[in-house]
């Protein structure tokens, strides 16, 4: 069991390592050895672990998608409350995480382009098809919760909303990588305040 932590620490290092080299240099720029450096082993450890860089690579990106949508699971279910609280809770948490990774945004670009590439294409595309999906899933969940409690009106479509909404989070990262001086975390605070009037019940008029 201790021989099996200290293998699993020690790839996580690896991951951790080649995602600071991969944000900073690329993927076709990094050399592996800058990798072993970054993490303090030798390069051929690496290999013990990963077959090629493209697999290192891959393992990263697994690594991106789960630190994100554990912060989503996280800061849903410690909270209690409505649903729009919720819907709020979540949308801070991942802000925040992903303002905390900011300097690593560049990896998205990489990821991106690993999915139009001949070599990664269909790997990528698929996992990423994948991680979009059990994202939306995590969103439309906690909008259908709201509708059956009653707080949300029954004819919202939660599969769109969650579909739309996560779309809008992947955009408000995207212009504050290319724009330094745009805020989106506040910015986003002010989207969810407009989706939520429109999604919450409204009295009936008598």
């Amino acid at each position: 069991m201790e021989d099996k932590a200290r293998k699993q620490n020690k790839r996580s290092l690896i991951i951790e390592a080649a995602a600071r080299i991969f944000a900073t240099r690329g993927f076709n720029s990094t050399l592996m050895a800058e990798i072993a450096a970054q993490a303090g082993i030798g390069k051929g450890t690496i290999y013990e672990y990963f077959s090629s860089k493209e697999d290192l690579f891959f393992s990263v990106f697994e690594w991106f998608v789960e630190k994100t949508q554990a912060e989503a699971k996280v800061s849903i279910s410690a909270l209690g409350g409505s649903a729009s609280e919720r819907l709020k809770a979540l949308n801070d948490a991942l802000l925040r995480s992903w303002l905390d990774m900011l300097d690593m945004y560049s990896l998205v670009m990489e990821f991106w382009s690993a999915s139009a590439s001949s070599k990664m294409r269909q790997r990528f595309k698929q996992a990423f098809r994948e991680g979009y999906r059990d994202f939306r899933q995590i969103v439309s969940a906690l909008l259908r919760d709201g509708i059956e409690t009653g707080e949300f009106q029954p004819e919202v479509d939660a599969e769109s909303v969650a579909a739309a909404l996560v779309g809008a989070w992947d955009a408000l990262l995207l212009q504050a990588w290319f724009d330094e001086g745009f805020d989106p975390l506040t910015t986003s605070r002010r989207f969810m305040a407009v989706l939520i009037n429109g999604l919450v019940s409204k009295p009936q008029a008598i």
